[in-house]
């Protein structure tokens, strides 16, 4: 196998024409050996979430879900239909950049820079001097929190909401009619231009809302501005090797569209859900790379065990349009990036393990891949697939081969 330009999948017989990765935001499955350094002893969102609340996830468990480890109130398949494991986030941190990163092929060697006292004046002076206005806020904090709490301020001030999270995140909350979404966008694109070196976070994110004092609701015209990954990775391999990478919902967000040859909505679960429905029906060669927010933004963060578990199932009722949607030479792996432990204690994000299933009419049922060293296995299983090779990582691609021995 070589890297980059040195092959053409074009002309390579793959073992999968089509991978599907989708990617369910911080569904974690168990705190790593290390969570405690991370003020994560004991967090487990999927356990957390089955032994208080239950889960309704035949579509799941079918594939293995159960089978990665003991799950209250879920059998274990006696033959699962599709292979089985979980991974190890390698890279320090627990964020969505560090996780989707490392899937590529890009391994941190320091985590972002987090500010649980807010940001300190050498980011925020200049800020407000390049953008005109002075901000409110700067403390860590929910989002929804946080617009109830100065919203109204906001409204009658025109000075923008900047928050951050245990997470590297610097969010600029503003109402629609107050600062323009256009308005917003440019505001975040100079925080991110100033938010370089020793300062340098994951994302700066957009969160902007609509309502009254009292009512305040976010949109959906949320949008990242991420740190561009370092060459080559994962997605720039395949684009250059001339296959179709489509990244559903915030995928182009958190790599800056590198590697990206077409973009699909999905603001939230539903719309990526049927956006990569509709992707598996073309018949281009390639990646179709999915992101499902649901979880995170709306449940892990806001401690909502009921809403988290309920948009589980969700995703399960929809699984087997994605799995009957397949092609025969179609591959689909479901796995996370990070833990949310909607049980608490802290509403950020948790040092957890992620789940990997892998599914299709050319997989090989029953595979317990065990447990992976990183999530750069998952990069590196589609890399062979197309006879290209990232820097990290060890492929599963041959265990999931039917005829495999």
């Amino acid at each position: 196998m070589a890297e980059g330009r040195e092959v053409s999948p074009g002309n390579v017989s793959a073992l999968f024409e089509r991978i599907i990765l989708v990617v369910m935001d911080s569904v974690g499955i168990g705190a790593m050996p290390d969570a405690a350094d991370y003020g994560d002893a004991g967090r487990d969102t999927l356990g957390h979430i089955c032994e208080r609340r239950g889960l309704r996830v035949p579509n799941f468990v079918r594939l293995g879900l159960a089978n990665i480890r003991p799950l209250a109130g879920l059998e274990p398949a006696a033959q699962p239909a599709g292979a089985y494991g979980k991974a190890t986030l390698l890279s320090p941190g627990k964020d969505t950049t560090a996780g989707h990163w490392e899937m590529a092929g890009v391994i941190l060697g320091r985590p972002f820079p987090t500010y649980p006292k807010g940001f300190p004046p050498e980011v925020i002076e200049p800020f407000e001097k390049a953008i005109g206005r002075k901000v409110l806020g700067n403390y860590p904090a929910s989002g929804t929190e946080i617009i109830k709490q100065l919203g109204k301020e906001h409204v009658k001030t025109g000075r923008p909401i900047v928050y951050t999270s245990a997470d590297s995140v610097f969010q600029i909350a503003a109402h629609e009619e107050v600062i323009p979404i256009a308005e917003l966008y440019r505001i975040c694109e100079i925080a991110r231009r100033h938010l370089d070196g020793p300062h340098r976070v994951g994302r700066v994110i957009a969160r902007p809302f609509v309502g009254k004092p009292g009512a305040f609701v976010r949109t959906e015209r949320r949008h990242d501005y991420a740190v561009p990954p370092p060459r080559p990775m994962l997605l720039d391999l395949l684009q250059e090797a001339g296959l179709e990478v489509t990244g559903v919902g915030k995928i182009p967000d958190i790599f800056l569209n590198r590697g990206i040859t077409r973009a699909l909505p999905g603001k939230n679960n539903s719309k990526a859900l049927e956006s990569t429905l509709a992707a598996i029906g073309d018949s281009k060669r390639g990646l179709v790379f999915t992101n499902l927010v649901d979880f995170d933004m709306l449940y892990g963060h806001r401690l909502d065990i009921d809403g988290y578990g309920r948009a589980i199932e969700e995703v399960d009722a929809f699984l087997p349009r994605l799995l009957g949607a397949l092609r025969p030479r179609n591959l689909l792996i479901l796995t996370a990036d990070h833990g949310c432990d909607p049980l608490g204690p802290s509403t950020d994000h948790s040092r957890e393990y992620v789940p990997v299933l892998a599914a299709g009419p050319a997989v090989r049922p029953g595979v317990n891949l065990g447990t992976r060293a990183t999530l750069a296995d998952i990069g590196q299983t589609i890399a062979e697939n197309f006879s290209l090779r990232i820097a990290h990582g060890t492929s599963f691609l041959s265990a999931l081969a039917r005829d495999s021995s």
